[in-house]
C-alpha cells in the first residue's frame, strides 16, 4: 500500500470472544494478505490498502487505511463480512463511523451473455459483454458472478449500514459463486469465465447449470475483481487442478516474457487438457486422475512437495486444489521456511463436501 493513502475509516465492533474472531482472521487472511500478530493487535496488509484491529476489553478496533474509495468501500465490505462469519452463532455488532453509501453497489458491473461454448467435454466458456472491462486488465483474477433467477428482472445488491452486502431475498435471490476471469478483451468490451461441469450427482452445480443454459442475451453481473493476482517473479511454479486451471493459463497468458514458468494441472484424461500460451518460458505437464490407483487423492499435491524440496528460495510457488491438499502444501512451505511473499496457496473445493 502507498504511503500516500488518504482513504480513512474507523469502526468499531462488539463481540462475545474478540480474540477468537481476531485469531481466525489471521489464520484466514494469511492466503491473501501480508498479516502482522502482536498479542492483541492485528495489520493486515493487501492491494486494498491496510486494516488494523485491537482489542480493547469486548471491543474490537477497527482502522481502514486505503489508496481510494473503491478499495476503502471494497475492504470495508471484506472485513464485515469475515467478522460476522468468524463471530458465528455468537452477538455481534459492527458500526462504522461513516456507514456505506445507499444503492446498488459500486463496483458492481451488469453483463450479458455473448456465447457460451465448450473448451473440452468438461469445461465449458461463456463470453459476457461488459461496459467497462478497465478494472479487470490489471492482474487481479477472482470475481463473484452473480446470476438472477430465469425470467425475472435482476434486482442487485447494495450494502447494509454495517458494511455487509444487503442481498436479494426469496423470488430475487441471486446465485452467487466465485470464479476468475479466464481472458479480458478490451477492444471488443468482453470478458471470458471457465466453468467446470462436473459428472458427480452429489455434487452442487449451479453455477455449471447457468454456463451450461446460458443464451444469448442474459443478464448477470459481475463483483470485483478482487484477489488472486499475477505473481510478480522470475520464476513461477504453478501446481492446480481443472478448478484452478482458468487462473493457471490467465497467469501464463499474462507474465513478462522474461518469466520461466513450470506447470503441473491434474485433470481427468487427456480430452481435459487445454492449450496454454505465454510470452514466458513455459514447460507444461499434465496429470491424468483416470490413470492413478484407486483411493489415490493426492497425486498432485505429493507432486508439489517433491517440488518444494528442490526449489530454489528466489522462485514462487503458485497451489490451489482442494483443501487437505492445500493445507499439506501450506505445512511442507512452512516446514522448509519459504518467504510468504513468494507464495500463493489457496483451496478452491473440499472434498467430500455436500
Amino acid at each position: 500500500m502507498s504511503e500516500a493513502a488518504n482513504f480513512r475509516l474507523m469502526g468499531e465492533a462488539l463481540a462475545k470472544d474478540g480474540a477468537h474472531i481476531l485469531d481466525e482472521m489471521c489464520e484466514h487472511f494469511i492466503e491473501h494478505a501480508a498479516v502482522e500478530r502482536r498479542e492483541n493487535a492485528a495489520t493486515f496488509v493487501s492491494d486494498l490498502g491496510k486494516a488494523r484491529m485491537r482489542l480493547s476489553d469486548r471491543k474490537i478496533l477497527i482502522e481502514l487505511d486505503c489508496p481510494s474509495q473503491s478499495s476503502l468501500d471494497l475492504s470495508r465490505n471484506t472485513i464485515a463480512e469475515h467478522l460476522f462469519y468468524f463471530a458465528g452463532e455468537d452477538p455481534f455488532e459492527l458500526t462504522w463511523r461513516d456507514p456505506p453509501a445507499a444503492g446498488v453497489l459500486p463496483h458492481l458491473h451488469e453483463v450479458t451473455v455473448l456465447r457460451a461454448e465448450d473448451i473440452t467435454p468438461r469445461m465449458r466458456r461463456v463470453t459476457f459483454a461488459c461496459r467497462d472491462v478497465a478494472l479487470f486488465l490489471k492482474g487481479d483474477l477472482h470475481v463473484r458472478l452473480l446470476v438472477p433467477p430465469q425470467g425475472r428482472d435482476p434486482v442487485w445488491p447494495g450494502y447494509r449500514a454495517d458494511g455487509r452486502i444487503a442481498w436479494p431475498d426469496g423470488e430475487d435471490a441471486l446465485l452467487v459463486r466465485i470464479y476468475t476471469i479466464r481472458s479480458v478483451d478490451a477492444e471488443k468490451g468482453e470478458l471470458a469465465v471457465d466453468f467446470f461441469q462436473h459428472q458427480e450427482t452429489d455434487v452442487e452445480t449451479l453455477g455449471a447449470d447457468f454456463a451450461r443454459n446460458a443464451r444469448i442475451g442474459d443478464k448477470a453481473a459481475i463483483l470485483g475483481p478482487g484477489g488472486g493476482g499475477i505473481p510478480k517473479a522470475s520464476s513461477i511454479l504453478l501446481f492446480g487442478d481443472e478448478s484452478a486451471l482458468p487462473a493457471i493459463a490467465r497467469i501464463a497468458a499474462e507474465v513478462p516474457a522474461e518469466t520461466r514458468l513450470r506447470a503441473l494441472i491434474e485433470v481427468e484424461d487427456a480430452r481435459e487438457e487445454q492449450p496454454i500460451t505465454s510470452a514466458g518460458t513455459l514447460d507444461l505437464r499434465w496429470l491424468h486422475r483416470k490413470s492413478y490407483a484407486p483411493r489415490s487423492d493426492s497425486v498432485l499435491a505429493e507432486a508439489a512437495r517433491l517440488a518444494i524440496e528442490v526449489m530454489e528460495k528466489d522462485d514462487f510457488i503458485w497451489f490451489a486444489c482442494e483443501k487437505k491438499d492445500v493445507r499439506s502444501v501450506r505445512d511442507a512451505l512452512k516446514r522448509r521456511g519459504h518467504d510468504k511473499k513468494r507464495q500463493y496457496v489457496a483451496w478452491y473445493w473440499e472434498r467430500d463436501s455436500k
